[in-house]
């Protein structure tokens, strides 16, 4: 096993993971505008992936992890201004972990690379959105959610997923110095 092909595979799936965030947050208010009619209401606004739980739940699980963080670290709930950088990082962090774990296994799994971009998209959709979530507290149980807000959540981590493979691929080629097309 190369560690300096898991690293660099590691590298391209978090600016992958970047790339993603930043698309599906625009997918998602599109689709919050588009379809409701309304614009986020969230600390960060535009830069913020949950406008639909905030319709549906009237709370944001990136802002709720964002004040969580807050107080156990710096002792104290975050303000609105503080908060609207703090949910953003929550979610785009998330987004670059989940990124960065799907480039590295890319790299050693014959599963990963088989797997695609949209089924990367769909899996961090089901594991997160669907149960971790829910278990953690940060979203109200999905089978309380109407069927649109599966769609909603699931097509935006579709674009999630295609996005990350899609920039991922595009600097993994880049940290290749070979080129030769297969990973190094």
């Amino acid at each position: 096993m190369n560690k300096t092909r898991i690293g660099k595979g590691a590298l391209a799936g978090a600016i992958g993971g970047l790339a993603g965030t930043y698309a599906m947050n625009h997918f998602q208010r599109w689709w919050t505008h588009t379809v409701h009619g309304v614009e986020p209401v969230s600390a960060a606004g535009r830069h913020d992936a949950r406008d639909w739980q905030e319709l549906a739940e009237g709370q944001n699980s990136n802002e709720i992890a964002a004040q969580t963080a807050a107080v156990h670290t710096i002792g104290r709930p975050l303000d609105r201004d503080e908060l609207k950088v703090g949910a953003t990082a929550v979610h785009f962090a998330f987004g670059a972990a989940m990124g960065g774990l799907y480039g590295a296994f890319w790299e050693i799994s014959p599963a990963t690379r088989k797997m695609g971009g949209a089924a990367f998209g769909t899996t961090v959709w089901a594991a997160a959105d669907e149960v971790a979530m829910p278990l953690l507290g940060l979203s109200g149980p999905t089978t309380e959610h109407p069927p649109e807000r599966h769609v909603h959540a699931f097509a935006a981590h579709l674009v999630f997923g295609v996005t990350t493979e899609i920039v991922r691929r595009g600097v993994r080629f880049l940290l290749n110095p070979k080129r030769s097309g297969r990973p190094a």
